[in-house]
């Protein structure tokens, strides 16, 4: 068994001693864990993610719809959390045809930090995108962007208490945020959002907002999750613009207001 580097499974920060030069002086400091989270299908293990071991029923259900596991909630008949001395295991039950087809791709990956594409056996895989273009594309007033934007930032806890996380939120077509999960990594935070989602029933239209850049599999889950905008604190990828274009998703960037930058779909916001 591998050595066990005092792994903290219970808690998403804990308090350091920190000498900073600034002060000259020993202080206390928030530092945000993370920890090895297995996902485990129908006793199977399929992947290894390493993550801030917070909001985790809405890990499993995000990262099970976003991988393209499941379709839906009704797909998973149970999630278990399971602590032990090197990470914790998430146990999900689900549908026997979920399974068999899982098993049909199965691959086993240890993850980086919110690695989106870790471990995928072929170029299919990798770049698994939804079979249409969004249907019912959101537009929305600059005004109600803007507002999710400064609502953000007083939204993150935890990332208020030690500086290293990333924040996905869920506005509605007001701009008021309705959910926030925060991370370690930015992918699962949004798997985390997505998780929320759809255990809460939420349908209303809205908008995702991402504290990160605006990379390929941010696009990807987002369009898995159903939404038609996704609104970045930095930069995206060619490949995540492509993506976006391709697929009806309009894509925002560099989101600093009262600044931004529109990629795709420009006319979904509306100046007021």
């Amino acid at each position: 068994m591998a050595q066990n580097l005092f792994i903290d499974t219970e808690h998403s920060f804990r308090t350091y001693e920190v000498l900073k030069s600034y002060a000259n002086k020993i202080e206390k400091d928030d530092i945000a864990e993370e920890v090895p989270i297995a996902f485990v299908y129908n006793g199977v293990s399929h992947a290894v993610m390493l993550a801030s071991p917070s909001d985790l029923e809405d890990f499993a259900l995000g990262f099970s719809i976003s991988e393209g596991i499941v379709e839906n909630k009704s797909d998973v008949y149970g999630i278990e959390i399971i602590h032990q001395a090197n990470g914790i295991e998430l146990q999900i039950d689900v549908a026997s045809a979920c399974f068999q087809s899982l098993k049909d791709k199965r691959r086993n990956l240890l993850g980086r930090t919110g690695c989106g594409l870790c471990g995928a056996e072929n170029l299919d895989q990798a770049l698994r995108l939804p079979e249409k273009k969004i249907d019912y594309p959101l537009a929305i007033e600059e005004s109600a962007m803007i507002k999710a934007l400064e609502a953000i930032h007083t939204s993150q806890t935890l990332q208020k208490r030690t500086g290293a996380t990333h924040a996905c939120a869920w506005a509605n077509q007001e701009g008021e945020i309705q959910i926030v999960r925060e991370d370690v990594g930015r992918h699962n935070a949004l798997d985390k959002l997505i998780g929320a989602l759809k255990s809460k029933d939420i349908t209303d239209q809205g908008f995702v907002i991402t504290t990160s850049r605006a990379s390929y599999e941010m696009v990807q889950k987002t369009l898995m999750l159903g939404a038609s905008m996704l609104i970045a604190i930095s930069a995206p990828t060619g490949l995540a613009i492509r993506s976006a274009l391709k697929y009806g998703l309009c894509l925002v960037g560099f989101a600093r207001t009262p600044q931004y930058v529109i990629y795709t779909y420009a006319e979904r916001v509306k100046k007021n």
